[in-house]
């Protein structure tokens, strides 16, 4: 349930259907599949702590799995804008939910 090729990420770059907040950016395209795919992004740009940056694909990953069934069909790729720590967590998981929400209107 993981994009790992380049191309998979392509894919999904090229078709740029997007929405965002202050934490993250979604990038959605449908793929076909009776489940939902992941990628994600978080670059020395949003922090340059590994530790940081761990942290933030350990909470989206925990997010999107247990939500991938109303997310099922879509490919999605998740980018991080800026850090955030454990204070601000719940504001985090909330912004993503309602980021998942909204894309949902693009399975096919």
């Amino acid at each position: 349930m993981r994009l790992l090729k380049t191309d998979d990420f392509s894919s999904v770059f090229s078709l740029r259907r997007s929405i965002g907040d202050a934490f993250f950016q979604l990038l959605v395209a449908p793929n076909g599949l009776p489940y939902a795919r992941l990628g994600l992004v978080v670059g020395r740009k949003a922090d340059k702590r590994a530790v940081a940056r761990n942290y933030i694909k350990r909470l989206t990953r925990e997010t999107f799995r247990q939500n991938a069934t109303c997310l099922a069909g879509l490919d999605v790729v998740i980018r991080a804008r800026r850090t955030f720590d454990r204070k601000e967590s719940v504001a985090a998981r909330a912004a993503l939910l309602g980021l998942f929400d909204r894309a949902q209107k693009w399975r096919v």
